[in-house]
């Protein structure tokens, strides 16, 4: 945990927080943190700042905040990944949201099973869960949009094409004769298939609805390892 995530209800007077769940802890058994001392803070959605230590005991402690940085930029991108079997969800979240991901569509395909979309880790509750993960890693504070399709056709048909309206839009797809680019300078959309890939339909509707196949070299690497792999090579200098 590089930052520590604040929440309005956090707060007992203007500039004063008290925290007794799981921040507490981790505040006290990892930072083992002493009175005077300071820790990074960030207000979900809002500056970053320090938070210094002013008050601890067995069940809860106490930070006066200053909030006076705003958070990271965030990658000008919207990913839209098909849904990934739930073990590695979890792993994509918390990628993402670390990365700086503010949007996130996932997205159902032929490949998809049925069974993705019944898991609970894709309730509101459990998704954010994840996502704050992701943000404490990467000192960040802004959680990340996610929206969920589950049909695939009347999505790529009638709203892919607004989304990748002025934007660079790639497909990522091992077949492509086309490497991924590096970098890029605008805002970009990017699709990431499932384990197996996308079927050549599905390949040909994104296609039509404006994105590019591309590749990542003759390796074939699973979601979870492609969303950095492409991120770095899309956005780094």
């Amino acid at each position: 945990m590089n930052i520590i995530i604040l929440y309005p209800n956090d707060f007992t007077a203007n500039d004063r927080v008290t925290l007794s769940d799981r921040r507490f802890h981790h505040i006290q058994q990892v930072h083992q943190a002493k009175l005077g001392d300071t820790l990074s803070i960030g207000l979900l959605n809002g500056k970053i700042g320090k938070g210094k230590v002013t008050e601890i005991s067995n069940t809860s402690i106490l930070l006066n905040t200053n909030f006076d940085q705003p958070p990271p930029l965030p990658l000008p991108i919207t990913l839209i990944i098909a849904l990934p079997r739930p073990k590695m969800l979890k792993r994509i979240l918390q990628t993402c949201a670390t990365l700086g991901v503010k949007k996130i569509i996932f997205l159902n395909s032929y490949r998809v099973e049925k069974s993705y979309w019944q898991t609970s880790l894709l309730t509101t509750e459990k998704i954010n869960e994840q996502l704050i993960l992701g943000l404490e890693q990467g000192k960040d504070t802004l959680l990340p949009e996610v929206i969920l399709e589950k049909r695939f056709k009347p999505f790529v048909e009638d709203c892919l094409p607004s989304i990748c309206k002025n934007t660079q839009a790639f497909v990522a797809h091992p077949s492509s004769s086309a490497a991924c680019p590096h970098p890029v300078d605008q805002t970009t959309t990017l699709v990431i298939g499932p384990e197996g890939g996308f079927i050549s339909y599905e390949i040909d509707k994104l296609n039509q609805a404006g994105c590019q196949s591309i590749h990542l070299g003759e390796r074939i690497l699973r979601t979870e390892t492609a969303i950095p792999v492409l991120l770095a090579k899309l956005f780094s200098a």
